[in-house]
């Protein structure tokens, strides 16, 4: 049954809905941020490779998964390595450093979103001339946990600027490209703009001004099926599409 139902996602339908969305919330932000193109990433956790081969035909070459296992089966796959030659995987999920070298080792990882310490930082730059192109830089985003809840990973934003400079001083076989955030589920923008997005925003700024970078080479990832129109409203550069575009999920396998 649950096959039949991936069978009939529509994921052409879903992509463009999705696109138009983007494009739509784009258009409602502050002139300073028109030039900024948002970045959609489709996340297809626990999604078959049939609906991520219907995406890439549609155009989409950015795909987020969460689980190394996984990532590494679906891009090791004949027909990805196949049809999908230009896909760009994004890993999003919680990073084990006993699998640092498992996942640089993926053909086509294009970023790892979610360091969220010194110690992971280390293991990546270590590893990666390993696995990556020879004077290559493997782009990483910091997670920060801005809601300060403690089942989620991250960063706490006190400690961004630390970890950045920890990064850029440090690690030269990684390359900066941005801050990433969950934030808290179910908030409602009713009420009035997201902390979690108006925190990321901020640690931002801050390491911009600390260490002379240019705000508009360091993505925000924020925002997701719920509310990534919000959060391109208030700056986000990169958000992260699963089940509007797939349609709902299984429940997660053990890795």
């Amino acid at each position: 049954m649950l096959l039949k139902k991936m069978a009939e996602v529509d994921v052409k339908k879903g992509l463009k809905l999705i696109l138009n969305k983007i494009d739509e919330a784009s258009k409602r932000r502050n002139p300073e941020l028109q030039a900024l193109e948002p970045r959609l990433v489709a996340v297809s956790k626990l999604k078959p490779v049939s609906l991520i081969l219907d995406a890439y035909e549609e155009g989409q070459r950015h795909f987020g998964e969460n689980y190394v296992q996984e990532l590494e089966e679906k891009a090791n796959s004949p027909e990805i390595m196949e049809k999908c030659k230009d896909i760009r995987w994004h890993f999003i999920g919680h990073l084990q450093t006993n699998k640092v070298n498992k996942l640089l080792a993926i053909p086509n990882l294009y970023i790892v979103e979610t360091v969220d310490s010194k110690k992971l930082a280390t293991n990546l730059n270590k590893n990666w001339p390993k696995f990556g192109p020879p004077d290559s830089k493997l782009k990483v985003m910091i997670q920060v946990n801005t809601s300060g809840e403690e089942e989620k990973d991250g960063v706490p934003p006190s400690e961004v600027c630390d970890v950045t400079k920890y990064v850029l001083d440090e690690c030269g076989n990684l390359q900066l490209d941005g801050l990433m955030t969950i934030g808290r589920f179910g908030y409602n923008p009713a009420d009035g703009p997201n902390p979690d997005f108006i925190s990321l925003k901020r640690c931002r700024d801050e390491i911009c001004q600390n260490f002379g970078l240019d705000w508009k080479n360091i993505n925000l990832s924020m925002g997701m099926s719920d509310d990534f129109e919000h959060a391109i409203e208030l700056g986000s550069t990169n958000v992260r599409v699963g089940s509007s575009i797939f349609g709902h999920r299984p429940l997660k396998p053990k890795e």
